[in-house]
């Protein structure tokens, strides 16, 4: 049989894309921004932090790592409510994201800090600087400037992930896909626009992050 392609329900449909494109960009945007900030935490706990802490962000940096995200997304909207923690689907989905983008970005982080030469490091305590001062002063942007074009990668890795928040009933991009292909039983179409949709969205991400890197770090042009 051939097969006819119909895109009559776009007309129809579109505010549904629009909805969970808009939830889909808000998760990113969270994720991205408060995981980032949690990595690097994470990276400094790991390489320059108190000895005590190491343990348990060591601990929860390889579960993060060894586990997929799917499962840590049903653990904390499904398995978390048995504690008594309850929680919307939003609030899982991005609860999951942050951990997820926090413990990746660490381990990127933690290598542009290991990287840095030992002489920034004296630098710091010839001026005086505690070792925390050191990083937020002397180390950090160096770092985050070293491994900016694998924190964007790690950061669109997560954005395309965030895909499996459909299976909370989170109304993201998928989700819509999903729930139109079951009213007009156009599958093909469905997916096409949604794969066209996280496309554009990818690019545009990457562009973002790029132009965003090539402002924090004005001597360096970030790729």
């Amino acid at each position: 049989m051939k097969y006819v392609f119909d895109y009559s329900w776009l007309a129809q449909y579109w505010p549904v894309f629009l909805k969970g494109l808009t939830i889909t960009v808000e998760l990113i945007a969270v994720g991205a921004v408060i995981g980032i900030a949690l990595g690097i935490l994470c990276a400094w706990i790991r390489s320059l932090g108190p000895q005590w802490l190491r343990p348990p962000v060591t601990l929860y940096v390889e579960l993060i790592r060894n586990t997929p995200f799917l499962i840590q997304l049903f653990f904390i909207f499904f398995g978390l409510p048995s504690l008594g923690v309850q929680m919307s689907e939003l609030q899982a989905a991005n609860l999951a994201m942050i951990i997820n983008l926090g413990a990746y970005s660490c381990e990127i982080i933690r290598a542009g800090i290991q990287a840095t030469p030992r002489g920034q490091f004296e630098a710091g305590s010839s001026l005086a600087m505690s070792p925390f001062e050191t990083f937020r002063h002397v180390v950090l942007v160096p770092s985050l400037q070293r491994i900016w074009p694998a924190l964007t990668s790690q950061i669109i890795i997560v954005m395309l992930g965030s895909s499996v928040v459909s299976q909370i009933a989170a109304e993201d991009l998928t989700f819509a896909a999903n729930f139109i292909q079951s009213r007009t039983f156009r599958a093909f179409e469905a997916y096409f626009v949604s794969t066209a949709i996280y496309l554009l969205l990818a690019i545009l991400l990457r562009q973002l992050l790029v132009v965003t890197g090539r402002l924090i770090f004005p001597r360096r042009s970030v790729r």
